[in-house]
């Protein structure tokens, strides 16, 4: 009866123990989160749209001829931040440019005097923008004309400088010859006259697409602001026949990256054997390719990021998706951002990578959205703030059970790239995918990529926007949204100072403890010494 007494005092300090332990650890973790850990993805966001929506383009009518703008490329100027330029392909009433600027950090807009190229059947397609280090703004763009043997094709690429910040511009220089398609200019963020030129090279081209494989994409370099430019080098490896859209990001140095998309064995759409008819995707996989330069663009190694990309949708070989390429130079990382259909319809993927782009994380699904939800999240745009927040735009179709009226969504990351907090979306209300270039043949283009820069206090977003267009007039218009943006640990500095203070008081509890157990025990051991009995001889 005795010894079974005791057992019952010692099941009891036991489990008391156990409980302890337990109730410790769950502090301890909870206290860990939230001193060191990320913040869940659905937070609530600290982002908001300022100001509403407003255009960037001056509306269309029936007596102007409605117009059709989209694939803006938006640029900042280093040296004056409340300058800067939106670049847009035009597709209705006809193939030409829009380029358009902004004195005062985006609030009011005015179309630039872009000077194209004489004699020319298309005197400006597909423009795209940067400013230099020094304030320069250069806008490159391709020409269709007749070229002996092809006929009316794509005649040449050309660039175009401004150096009060887009009201007025110099008279055109050739940068590349014929058949060069999917333009994209980047400058040197220290050298002011240093331009990097990226395109692919066709050797035949028919009316909906690319004759034959092989074609390559080529990268030039210029160091006197755009009037000479070194000999091509092709980028793309010869394994990529199929590459199309490719990105230029300049990481600073002599640190080039380029990416684009390898569409495999898509004849369909490379080749245009769809004739230009919408219908379903083509059933194989695509392939998001990264290369990096680090002598200037002389020489480039390749790296597959993923080679399982499922396509969502067809597209022309004059427009294909845009793959989003940016790089936070201070901290030497890179990110890359496409759309995958693996999971039954489209998601946002971002790649992540630490070191200026030698090596590559896993992606991250970005768009917070249930998996297989049925609804479209497509071609994302990129921008890195000064402090390293990065930020995320794409069209975003998650409040139209049919998949049709598309939104456009803003998510940021303050850990480079693995989590991405609550979206929010930027459009005053949605408009439908389905008006634009195309739409007759039931593959209306809405555009091959968004714009955004980032700030430190905000970001600046810009979009094609179909509100004010129908089926009929095709109209669309650049929308912009202003963002006031809030780094999360700033909103709970409180939240992370008392978890560090549990979390060190927890330590500091449990190695008093583990004294006061050891010297009670070490007492007890020399009580129980001086009790033993010794036996004389």
């Amino acid at each position: 009866m005795v010894q079974e007494g005791r057992r019952r005092p010692v099941r009891r300090a036991w489990a008391r123990k156990l409980a302890v332990l337990v109730v410790c650890a769950v502090l301890v973790g909870v206290g860990a989160t939230l001193a060191f850990g990320t913040l869940p993805r659905d937070r609530p966001p600290d982002a908001h749209v300022v100001g509403g929506n407003a255009p960037v383009n001056p509306p269309s009518s029936v007596a102007t001829g409605y117009v059709a703008q989209n694939s803006p490329a938006l640029v900042l100027n280093p040296r004056d931040p409340a300058n800067l330029a939106v670049a847009s392909r035009i597709d209705l009433p006809r193939f030409s440019c829009g380029v358009h600027v902004s004195f005062d950090g985006g609030g009011t807009w005015r179309q630039a005097p872009l000077a194209t190229p004489p004699d020319q059947t298309i005197g400006c397609f597909a423009p795209d923008a940067t400013f230099g280090a020094d304030g320069t703004l250069y806008v490159a763009f391709s020409t269709f004309g007749t070229v002996p043997g092809h006929g009316v094709v794509q005649s040449g690429v050309w660039l175009v400088t401004s150096r009060d910040g887009g009201r007025s511009f110099a008279a055109p220089t050739r940068a590349a010859g014929p058949l060069a398609f999917q333009v994209r200019v980047a400058a040197d963020p220290s050298r002011p006259a240093r331009l990097y030129l990226t395109w692919l090279q066709a050797k035949r081209a028919s009316p909906w697409g690319l004759a034959s494989a092989g074609n390559p994409i080529m990268v030039s370099r210029s160091d006197d602001g755009g009037e000479t430019w070194n000999e091509p080098v092709q980028a793309s490896g010869p394994q990529h026949r199929r590459a199309v859209a490719p990105v230029l990001a300049v990481a600073g140095g002599d640190d080039v990256l380029l990416g684009y998309v390898d569409v495999g064995d898509d004849r369909l759409d490379y080749e245009g054997a769809h004739e230009g008819r919408g219908g379903n995707p083509y059933a194989g996989h695509w392939s998001i390719v990264t290369a990096r330069s680090s002598d200037g663009g002389a020489t480039w190694g390749e790296r597959v990021l993923s080679d399982r990309l499922v396509p969502v949708g067809r597209f022309l070989q004059l427009f294909p998706p845009v793959p989003a390429l940016a790089v936070d130079a201070t901290r030497r990382r890179a990110y890359m951002a496409f759309h995958d259909g693996s999971l039954g319809d489209p998601d946002v993927l971002v790649w992540a990578s630490p070191d200026g782009g030698r090596h590559w994380a896993p992606p991250t699904r970005a768009n917070d959205t249930p998996a297989r939800d049925g609804t479209s999240q497509v071609l994302p745009g990129l921008a890195v703030a000064p402090n390293g927040r990065l930020d995320l735009v794409y069209y975003d179709r998650r409040d139209d059970p049919h998949d049709l009226l598309s939104q456009v969504s803003f998510q940021s990351s303050f850990d480079g790239g693995r989590e991405f907090v609550r979206s929010v979306p930027l459009a005053d209300r949605p408009f439908d995918s389905r008006i634009g270039l195309g739409a007759d043949r039931d593959m209306p283009e809405l555009g091959t990529r968004l714009g955004i820069v980032a700030t430190a206090a905000g970001a600046l977003a810009v979009w094609s926007d179909t509100r004010a267009g129908t089926a009929a007039t095709g109209e669309q218009d650049l929308a912009r949204a202003l963002l006031a943006v809030r780094a999360p640990l700033q909103a709970s500095i409180a939240w992370r100072i008392a978890g560090f203070l549990v979390l060190t008081g927890l330590v500091a509890g449990t190695v008093s403890a583990l004294r006061r157990q050891y010297f009670r025990r070490t007492r007890r051991a020399g009580n129980r010494w001086r009790a033993t009995p010794i036996s004389s001889a």
